[in-house]
């Protein structure tokens, strides 16, 4: 069965919550928003207290009773929680009006005692539909604040490591757990990019097998994501790499180790979507080249069949003329009593003849045939 086309690919579009020309550092609510929802994990090495819904008034007293704090704020709309946020912790408000305008790109912004990570996460929704989430990541001495806008994200695996004590996170400081955070946000980019790869390969099948209009939509579509996603993680390689060259008092020599893997990770996924557009254009071409190798194959039959009947119609138009029999040179053989049967023999003759004169030339069967065309760097050696 032939997969049903996609929805139309939307483009990115910029909401500020601000108006232009605002102060910066202004922070805009939205009317009747709720509270944001934060979360709590406060660990160390033998003890760790996890909490689902906490007061922003208590948010400092658990900061100070553990080594690490990792507070998780899910909802941008009230500003005034915020923004009281930003107070309690001495958080910088150009930081915080990033946090809430949620178009930035992935970047890294040192400040006097915290720094500041901006990541983009892409996921996949219903539909094949390509959604963006910005997560903002505050990282500090004894706390990591992370900003999202809606529940539901990519961090379910750190927080089962660290409710098992699994791998280093909970023997580590702060800035072992920005790098997790930041890793988990990478990591996400490797099943949507295989989900990519998993439709190039069935687009591929359907049109060797039976291609169709709405095939070459398909592939534009795919191919108007993949350049969505090289946009959202291209500026990650920039962030990754100030983090991994510029030393800071708050990341320590061994963290930066890791966050070069993360480095590494992002030129990865950037390769293989470069990849994956690629051959986009390839799979592009590669149908266009069996259209037009198919709609030969029509012309050649058609033209075939009009070359056979173009004899076949000079002979019926010859017998067809009405001369007078009765007058010498013209025609006797019309008053001849097998005159019309020997007429359609000489007419199945010629075609015959013309047939075999094609096979001969190669024009019928296989030599007429055209074969498949193979999608370029995937011939077979010989």
């Amino acid at each position: 069965m032939k997969a049903k086309s996609r929805r139309k690919t939307r483009k990115p579009r910029i909401h500020r919550r601000t108006q232009p020309g605002a102060a910066p550092g202004t922070l805009r609510s939205t009317p009747g928003a709720p509270p944001p929802e934060v979360r709590v994990m406060a660990f160390d090495k033998e003890r760790l207290v996890e909490l689902p819904d906490v007061p922003l008034e208590r948010l400092p007293s658990l900061v100070e009773e553990h080594s690490v704090t990792w507070i998780d704020v899910v909802g941008l709309d009230d500003s005034r929680a915020i923004r009281k946020l930003g107070e309690q912790f001495g958080l910088h408000p150009l930081a915080l009006e990033d946090v809430v305008n949620v178009h930035q790109r992935a970047k890294v912004e040192a400040y006097s005692d915290h720094l500041f990570i901006v990541g983009r996460v892409m996921s996949l929704a219903a539909q094949e539909h390509l959604e963006s989430e910005q997560i903002s990541i505050f990282l500090a001495r004894q706390f990591v604040m992370t900003f999202q806008q809606r529940d539901g994200d990519c961090f379910d695996p750190l927080r089962e490591r660290i409710r098992k004590s699994q791998g280093k996170v909970r023997e580590t400081g702060s800035d072992y757990l920005a790098y997790a955070l930041v890793d988990a946000v990478i990591d996400s980019y490797f099943p949507v990019v295989e989900r990519y790869a998993d439709l190039l390969d069935e687009l591929e099948e359907e049109v060797a097998a039976d291609p169709d209009p709405n095939s070459i939509n398909r592939i534009h579509e795919i191919r108007n994501d993949l350049l969505l996603l090289r946009r959202s993680v291209r500026p990650h390689r920039e962030a990754m790499n100030a983090l991994v060259r510029d030393p800071h008092p708050l990341v320590s020599e061994e963290t930066r180790f890791f966050f070069r893997d993360c480095y590494d990770h992002t030129i990865q996924v950037i390769d293989l979507l470069e990849i994956y557009r690629e051959m986009c254009a390839d799979l592009r071409d590669y149908f266009l080249s069996i259209a037009s190798n198919r709609m030969n194959e029509i012309m050649k039959v058609l033209t075939i069949i009009s070359t056979i009947f173009i004899p076949l119609s000079f002979i019926s138009g010859v017998y067809g003329m009405n001369f007078d029999t009765s007058l010498p040179g013209n025609m006797p053989e019309l008053e001849w009593r097998y005159g019309y049967v020997a007429v359609l023999g000489l007419m199945g003759s010629v075609a015959v003849g013309m047939l075999v004169f094609f096979w001969r030339r190669g024009w019928l069967g296989r030599g007429w045939r055209a074969a498949a065309v193979p999608l370029p760097g995937n011939s077979p050696t010989k």
